[in-house]
């Protein structure tokens, strides 16, 4: 059985977690990181490096890094999945999606750890109104690719929207001004329609 370790409100986690659901593939999450610990033990520092989560154990082969994660799965449990297609251009779609989610990452880690994980008198407003402003401009590039069809990378849903759902769902519960997203709005209403998205991936950030 595959084995995950991490705590379920990790958005690296999580989306993991969704692929997981999605392909219907059993498995253990063993809680860990944050509040949990673990991640400074030898033991898990043998399987993972950084410290990080997750990580995933399958027999003798553990991996680490969530999107490599995500396309380990795809490759060794639904080859033939259309979550992570064969077709060399379809499948640098999705790959480019996903890595442009470090550039967007930056200033919506800011955002989160501003208005989520700090104290309101220890915030720092003109960083967090920087972030949100930078946050929303990238945003924008994805609202602009999704007028043109359902979902990031096409029309089915892909590694590309798994890797941004997290995100996704924290960009619209931040208790901000946005700007006008209609396509985003609309390609979060569908994930949401998702059991696993909605169960794993839609709880109040913490």
């Amino acid at each position: 059985m595959l084995t995950l370790w991490g705590r379920a409100n990790s958005s690296n986690v999580m989306k993991v977690i969704w692929l997981l659901e999605e392909l219907g593939l059993p498995y253990e999450r063993i809680d860990a990181g944050g509040n949990f610990g673990r991640t400074t033990t030898p033991e898990y520092r043998a399987m993972n490096p950084t410290g990080l989560v997750p990580t995933l154990v399958d027999g003798d082969f553990t991996l680490w890094e969530s999107n490599a994660i995500l396309r380990y799965l795809c490759d060794a449990y639904a080859s033939e999945s259309p979550f992570w297609p064969q077709a060399p251009r379809a499948r640098a779609n999705v790959d480019r999606w996903m890595d442009f989610l470090f550039t967007l990452g930056r200033p919506q880690t800011v955002v989160f750890w501003g208005l989520v994980r700090t104290p309101p008198e220890r915030r720092d407003h003109a960083a967090i109104e920087t972030a949100i402003s930078e946050a929303g401009r990238l945003w924008s590039i994805l609202d602009a690719e999704l007028a043109h069809h359902p979902f990031l990378a096409g029309d089915t849903l892909t590694l590309a929207d798994m890797a941004y759902g997290p995100h996704l769902h924290r960009w619209f519960w931040f208790p901000i001004e946005r700007p006008a997203a209609p396509h985003l709005r609309a390609w979060y209403e569908r994930l949401l329609a998702r059991p696993a998205y909605a169960r794993h991936l839609a709880a109040t950030p913490t």
